[in-house]
């Protein structure tokens, strides 16, 4: 099966128009529409994704006293 991906968005009469689709006249096609999420709010869930990780010595041991214990 061949999948073909297209973001839009809806207008407000409600039709959805596809053109130039990469498929002949006549073949059997199947439509799923989803709804896209909201990324916004995504992203406040997720504050640090996509800022760059930075590794100080990682092979280094870890000092006993930098470890925090339950009393």
């Amino acid at each position: 099966m061949e999948a073909y991906r297209v973001e839009t968005t809806l207008p407000a009469d409600g039709v959805l128009t596809l053109e130039d689709l990469p498929f002949r006249a006549g073949e059997a096609v199947e439509v799923i529409i989803l709804a896209r999420s909201n990324e916004a709010a995504s992203s406040k869930n997720y504050a640090l994704r996509g800022t760059p990780v930075e590794y100080t010595a990682p092979f280094e041991p870890v000092v006993q006293n930098d470890w925090e214990t339950l009393p």
